[in-house]
C-alpha cells in the first residue's frame, strides 16, 4: 500500500477516533490504538492473490447432537425430512475445507443450551463436540447464560477457538459497565483481504429471560458502539469485507442494517429467530442473512478475489441431509462417548402422539398445545399460559404401532428449563393490556421492536386479532369460557416461574395478586399426563385467531422479500 494512503489512513484514525476513546478506554481496543500512534501500521504479510474465500455459519443448534426430524414448508403443506447431526456437520466442514483451504466457520451462539445432555451436564458435554469440529470464531447467544454468567465465561473461555462480543459488560456496581466480558471483534486475512468479524448478542435477555441468569452482565444496543467499531475495523484493521455476526433475531437485524450506524458492514450473520434466508435480505446498508437452527442448515458465504481485491460475492443455504451426509466417524465415537451416562434416560419413552410434533408457526402449534393440555389437566384455573418457551425440533417418525414416540429426552427439547409452575390472579383489563402488549413485540411496524418471534399461547381463553393493525388496537375479541372478558372480573391463571421475577409477575403480565409457587414443575406434569393419556392428539384448537394473515403464518417478519420454508 503506498506510503500516502497509510499516512492519510493513520491520521484519519487518530483525528476520527481518538476523541471518542474517553468511554472505552478500560478496553483492549483502547490500548490497541494508543499504541498504533507510537508503531507505523504494518503491510499485510499475504501477498495478493486469486481465489475464493469461504465463510460457513451455523447457529442456534441447541444441543441437537443427533440427526433429527425437521419440517419443510412445501407446496402449502408441512414436509418432513431428516436433517444435521454434529458428525454430519462435521463431514460438510470437512468437504468443503477439502476443496477450498481457505474456509472459515463461525457458530452464533445458543450452542449450550436445549437437550437433556446439556442440561445434565451444564453444558460441559457440549464443548469436546464443538471443538472436535474445528470452529474458527463463536458469538454467544441469548440462552448462554441459561447456567448463569460464571458458567458462560467458563464453557465459552474453554472453547478452542476464539470469541467476540462488544454489548456484554462486566456490571462494575451500581448499574455501571465494566469492561467487556470478550473481545469486540476478529480479523482473518487470507488471498491478500482482510475479513472483520464484530459480534453482538441480543441485549433483551435480562428482559425476554429470567432475569437472574444475565446478573452480573450489562447488555448494550448495537448502535451505541457500532459505529465506532466499524471504524476501527475500516481504518485501523484496514479490512476490506466486514461482517457482523449477531444474534438478535431476523426482525432487529434487518432495523439493524437500514441504521446509518450499520454504514461499512457489508453482511449480517443473524441468529436468534431460527429464520431460513436463502437469499440475502439487501438493506440500506448490509445484507442479512440467518441459516435455520438445530444443525440443520449451514450458511455459506463465497468471496471471490482477484488480484488481492474482492470482487463478488455469492450465498446459499446449504440443507444438512442427513443421507447425504454421512457421519464422521471420530466425531460420532466423541458424541457416543459423552452421551454414555445418560442415555438411558434420554431413550425412555414417557408417551406417544398421534400427529406430528412442531413449533414453528407463529400462532399456535402441536408442542404448545400439548404442553396447555398438561397444564390445564393438573390444576383448575381460568386460562393457563406457555410462553412458547423455545423452537424444538420436529418430531414426524412413527414406530410399528403408527405412534410417534416421546422421550424424555424430548421432554427437555421442549422445555429445557424445568421451571416452577406458578399461580396468580389478574383483572381482565390487566390481560387485555398485556396481549396488546405481548402482541406488539411479535408484529410491531417498527422492526426494532420485535422480539420473540411467537404469539404467546393460551388454553380456556379464546382472542382474535389483528396482526397488523396499530398499535393497541390488535385484539378485536377476547373470550373466557366461551364468556367475553370482563375488564373487571378476576381471573385465575398458571404459567411456568421465570428465575427472578417477583411474586407480582407471571408470564411478563405485571403486577398480579397472590402469586404462588406450586410443589412441582412442568416436567413431572408433562409427564403425569402423558402417562394418564397417551397416546396424546395435541391438536391446536384455534384459541388464537389471526384475522388479517393465514393461520399458518410462519415468520413475523414482514416488509421485506422473505418467506420461511
Amino acid at each position: 500500500m503506498p506510503s500516502s494512503r497509510r499516512k492519510f489512513l493513520r491520521q484519519s484514525l487518530l483525528t476520527g477516533l481518538g476523541a471518542g476513546l474517553s468511554p472505552l478506554a478500560g478496553t483492549a481496543v483502547a490500548s490497541t490504538i494508543a499504541e498504533s500512534t507510537q508503531a507505523p501500521l504494518q503491510e499485510m504479510e499475504t501477498p495478493p492473490a486469486n481465489g475464493t474465500l469461504t465463510i460457513l455459519q451455523t447457529t442456534d443448534v441447541h444441543c441437537q447432537i443427533h440427526p433429527h426430524d425437521e419440517m419443510f414448508w412445501e407446496n402449502d403443506g408441512m414436509v418432513f425430512r431428516q436433517t444435521a447431526g454434529y458428525a454430519q456437520l462435521a463431514t460438510l466442514f470437512d468437504q468443503v475445507r477439502k476443496k477450498n483451504p481457505n474456509t472459515f466457520i463461525v457458530d452464533t451462539g445458543d450452542m449450550f443450551q436445549g437437550s437433556e445432555l446439556s442440561v445434565k451436564t451444564t453444558g460441559k458435554a457440549i464443548s469436546p463436540i464443538l471443538d472436535s469440529l474445528g470452529y474458527d470464531l463463536y458469538l454467544p447467544g441469548n440462552w448462554e447464560v441459561v447456567y448463569y454468567k460464571k458458567a458462560m465465561q467458563s464453557l465459552l473461555g474453554g472453547l478452542e477457538a476464539p470469541k467476540v462480543c462488544a454489548n456484554m459488560f462486566h456490571d462494575a456496581g451500581d448499574g455501571k459497565k465494566g469492561e467487556l466480558i470478550f473481545p469486540p471483534y476478529f480479523t482473518w486475512s487470507r488471498l491478500g483481504v482482510k475479513v472483520g468479524f464484530l459480534g453482538y448478542t441480543d441485549p433483551l435477555v435480562p428482559l425476554r429471560q429470567s432475569p437472574n441468569y444475565s446478573k452480573g452482565i450489562i447488555y448494550t444496543k448495537p448502535e451505541e458502539n457500532l459505529a465506532y467499531y466499524v471504524k476501527v475495523l475500516r481504518e485501523q484493521e484496514q479490512c476490506d469485507f466486514v461482517i457482523l455476526l449477531s444474534h438478535l433475531g431476523l426482525s432487529q437485524q434487518i432495523a439493524l442494517a437500514n441504521m446509518p450506524e450499520c454504514e461499512g458492514v457489508d453482511y449480517i450473520f443473524g441468529g436468534d429467530t431460527h429464520e431460513r434466508v436463502r437469499t440475502p435480505i439487501v438493506c440500506k446498508y448490509a445484507k442479512v442473512v440467518e441459516p435455520g437452527a438445530f444443525g440443520s442448515f449451514v450458511g455459506r458465504l463465497d468471496l471471490t478475489v482477484e488480484n488481492g481485491k474482492i470482487t463478488s460475492n455469492s450465498y446459499e443455504l446449504m440443507e444438512v441431509d442427513a443421507r447425504k451426509y454421512k457421519p464422521k466417524k471420530a466425531v460420532s465415537k466423541l458424541v457416543d462417548e459423552l452421551e454414555a451416562p445418560f442415555v438411558k434416560d434420554i431413550e425412555k419413552v414417557v408417551g406417544y402422539s398421534t400427529v406430528p410434533l412442531y413449533r414453528y408457526f407463529v400462532v399456535e402449534n402441536t408442542i404448545d398445545t400439548l404442553i396447555l393440555d398438561a397444564l390445564a389437566w393438573k390444576i383448575k384455573v381460568d386460562i393457563v399460559l406457555s410462553n412458547g418457551f423455545r423452537f424444538c425440533p420436529p418430531r414426524s417418525t412413527k414406530n410399528k404401532d403408527g405412534l410417534i414416540p416421546i422421550t424424555e429426552g424430548y421432554i427437555f427439547d421442549m422445555l429445557p428449563v424445568d421451571a416452577t409452575v406458578r399461580t396468580a390472579k389478574a383483572t381482565g383489563e390487566q390481560i387485555l393490556n398485556w396481549l396488546e402488549k405481548e402482541l406488539n413485540n411479535v408484529f410491531s411496524k417498527d422492526a426494532s421492536k420485535r422480539f420473540g418471534g411467537w404469539v404467546v399461547k393460551f388454553r380456556g381463553m379464546e382472542v382474535k386479532f389483528y396482526a397488523f393493525a396499530e398499535q393497541g388496537k390488535r385484539v378485536k375479541s377476547v373470550t373466557v369460557a366461551g364468556q367475553p372478558l370482563d375488564p373487571a372480573r378476576t381471573y385465575t391463571l398458571a404459567a411456568c416461574e421465570r428465575d427472578g421475577d417477583p411474586e407480582t409477575m407471571l408470564c411478563r403480565i405485571p403486577n398480579v395478586r397472590d402469586g404462588k409457587n406450586m410443589p412441582y414443575t412442568l416436567h413431572p406434569v408433562l409427564k403425569e399426563y402423558l402417562a394418564a393419556n397417551s397416546p396424546v392428539t395435541p391438536t391446536p384448537p384455534g384459541a388464537a385467531v389471526v384475522l388479517d394473515a393465514p393461520q399458518t403464518l410462519l415468520t413475523q417478519v414482514s416488509g421485506v422479500e422473505y418467506e420461511f420454508r
